[in-house]
C-alpha cells in the first residue's frame, strides 16, 4: 500500500469518527430536551387546546359550551392569556344578568381577583375591585358596611381608575347611608363628599380639556377626522354622565349639608374648633358653597386668616366685602388669593369672582380676560364660556350697520354652545341661551338682501377678531 493511499484512508477513518461523534452529541441533545423541555412544550400545547376549547364559544357567545371548558383552563393554563378573563366577565354577567343565575357571582369575582393576579400590568387595579364592589352592591351581597368598605378599598387603592360614574355614586351613596345608620359621623361624610366631587370635577376637566382642543380645532374651520369625531362623541357623553353623578351625588346629600343642619352644628363647635386651622378650612368652606348667610362665616375667615392668612382666607373675605358691595376691597382680596392658590379648580373660582367683580362694572374685556383664566384652569367652566356669551350679545356697538351690530348674535351662539358641551349641568340653559342669540342674528332673508353669505365681519369693538356670516 503506497503512502498516498495510507494517508486517504487515515483522513476517511478520522472524518468517519468525527462524524460519528457529533451524531452522538446530537442525539445526546435531543434526549435532553425531550426530558426536560418536553413537557413544557406538552403543556404549552396544551393550553392552546383549552384556550380554543373555551374562546371559540365565547366568542360566539354561546356561554353554556364556554363554561364547560373554563375551570379547566384556569386550572391548568391560568396565565395563558388575559383574553381568559375578559371573556370570564361577559360570561358569568350573561348568566347573572341574562339567567338570573346568582351562583355565579362568586365565580365572577374570582376571575377578576385571576386576572388581577396574573395580569396585573394588563389591568386597572382600580377599575376591577370598583367592579367587585359594585357586584357585590347590585346583588345585595353582604353588609352596608362591608360594600361600602369593599369600595373604599378600591378608591384608595387606586383612585386614577376609579372612573366608573355608578360606582362613584354608589360608594357615596352607601356613606350616607351608613351614617343614616348611625354607623358614620357626619364629619366624615362631609369629608367624603369633597373628596368625591374632587374626584368628578377632576375627571370632568380632564374630558373637557380634550374635548375643548377638538372644539378649537373646529373653531378654525378645520375638518375633524372621523377618529376625532367619535372621541368628540365619547367625550361629551361621558362629561354628561359624570354631570348627572354631581346632581345625584348633591341630591344625595339633601339637607345634610344645608344651612340649617350646617349653622347650628358648626356654631356648636366653633369655640373649641377655633384654633383648629383644618377644622375652619372645612367649615368655612361648606359654608361658602351654600352661601349660608350667618355671621358665623364672617367669625370664621376673620380667625382663620388671623391664624393662617391664605389664598381661601383671601377668597373668602372678597366674597364678604362683595357681598357688601365694597367691589374694590373685593378685587384686591381676590387677586390676592388668585397669586396664592394652588389648587387649579379654587383659582378657576377666583378667576371666576374677579371676572363678575369687572362685568359688574362695566369691564367687559377685562372681565373676559378672567373668565377665559378660568376656563384654562378649569377647562369644564360652562358658566364662565356662558358669561363670555351674555356679554357679547349685549354689545350691540360692534359695527357699523344694523345687520353687523346683530352680527355679534353668532359669535354669542358660538360661547354659549360651548358651555353646553363641556358643562352638563347647565347644558340646558345654555342650548336654550345659543338658540335665543340665534334668533337675533341675521336671518336668511337678511343675509341674503345684503349679499353678506359666507363674508367675514370685522367686530370692531372690545370683542375684537371677527364673525363669518352663514353660508345659505
Amino acid at each position: 500500500m503506497t503512502n498516498g493511499l495510507k494517508k486517504d484512508i487515515l483522513i476517511n477513518t478520522n472524518t468517519v469518527n468525527t462524524n460519528t461523534m457529533k451524531t452522538k452529541v446530537i442525539l445526546l441533545f435531543a434526549a435532553i430536551l425531550l426530558t426536560f423541555g418536553g413537557k413544557s412544550y406538552a403543556q404549552a400545547n396544551d393550553c392552546v387546546i383549552l384556550g380554543s376549547l373555551f374562546f371559540e364559544p365565547a366568542k360566539a357567545k354561546n356561554y353554556d359550551v364556554a363554561l364547560t371548558h373554563y375551570e379547566k383552563l384556569i386550572k391548568e393554563c391560568p396565565t395563558y392569556n388575559v383574553a381568559i378573563y375578559q371573556y370570564a366577565e361577559k360570561m358569568f354577567k350573561y348568566f347573572i344578568e341574562e339567567k338570573n343565575d346568582k351562583s355565579k357571582i362568586d365565580d365572577l369575582i374570582r376571575s377578576y381577583q385571576l386576572r388581577l393576579q396574573h395580569f396585573p400590568n394588563d389591568t386597572k387595579e382600580g377599575g376591577v375591585l370598583a367592579d367587585i364592589a359594585q357586584l357585590k352592591y347590585d346583588n345585595n351581597v353582604g353588609s352596608k358596611m362591608e360594600q361600602f368598605n369593599a369600595f373604599d378599598k378600591a378608591f384608595n387603592t387606586d383612585p386614577e381608575n376609579f372612573t366608573s360614574p355608578k360606582s362613584i355614586y354608589t360608594y357615596f351613596s352607601l356613606a350616607v347611608d351608613l351614617y343614616d345608620n348611625g354607623e358614620k359621623d357626619v364629619q366624615e361624610v362631609f369629608d367624603m363628599y369633597d373628596t368625591i366631587t374632587g374626584k368628578i370635577e377632576k375627571e370632568k376637566n380632564d374630558l373637557a380639556e380634550s374635548l375643548t382642543v377638538l372644539m378649537n380645532k373646529q373653531d378654525t374651520g378645520t375638518e375633524l377626522s372621523s377618529k376625532e369625531e367619535r372621541y368628540m362623541g365619547i367625550y361629551e357623553t361621558n362629561i354628561s354622565a359624570y354631570g348627572k353623578v354631581t346632581s345625584s351625588v348633591n341630591g344625595k346629600l339633601g339637607i345634610l349639608a344645608d344651612c340649617p343642619n350646617l349653622i347650628p352644628l358648626y356654631e356648636k363647635d366653633f369655640e373649641t374648633k377655633k384654633k383648629d386651622v383644618s377644622w375652619l378650612k372645612r367649615a368655612a368652606g361648606r359654608l361658602n358653597a351654600k352661601d349660608c348667610d350667618t355671621p358665623l362665616f364672617f367669625k370664621m375667615v376673620q380667625q382663620l386668616h388671623k391664624l393662617e392668612p391664605s389664598a381661601k382666607s383671601a377668597y373668602y373675605l372678597g366674597r364678604l366685602a362683595d357681598a357688601d358691595g365694597k367691589n374694590n376691597e373685593a378685587l384686591r382680596y381676590y387677586n390676592q388669593a388668585a397669586e396664592l392658590e394652588t389648587n387649579a379648580g379654587d383659582k378657576a373660582d377666583i378667576y371666576y369672582r374677579i371676572a363678575d367683580n369687572f362685568k359688574d362694572k362695566g369691564s367687559f374685556g377685562q372681565a373676559r380676560t378672567y373668565y377665559l383664566k378660568a376656563i384654562e384652569q378649569k377647562p369644564s367652566y360652562g358658566r364662565a364660556y356662558l358669561k363670555i356669551a351674555n356679554m357679547y350679545a349685549s354689545s350691540n356697538n360692534c359695527g357699523n350697520t344694523p345687520f353687523e351690530k346683530r352680527a355679534v348674535n353668532w359669535k354669542a351662539a358660538e360661547m354659549a354652545e360651548k358651555a353646553a358641551r363641556v358643562d352638563p349641568s347647565i347644558a340646558s340653559n345654555a342650548r336654550a341661551a345659543a338658540s335665543s342669540y340665534m334668533q337675533r342674528a341675521p336671518q336668511k332673508s337678511e343675509i341674503f338682501s345684503n349679499d353678506m353669505a359666507g363674508k367675514t365681519i370685522s367686530l370692531n369693538c372690545w370683542i375684537g377678531g371677527s364673525v363669518k356670516v352663514p353660508n345659505l
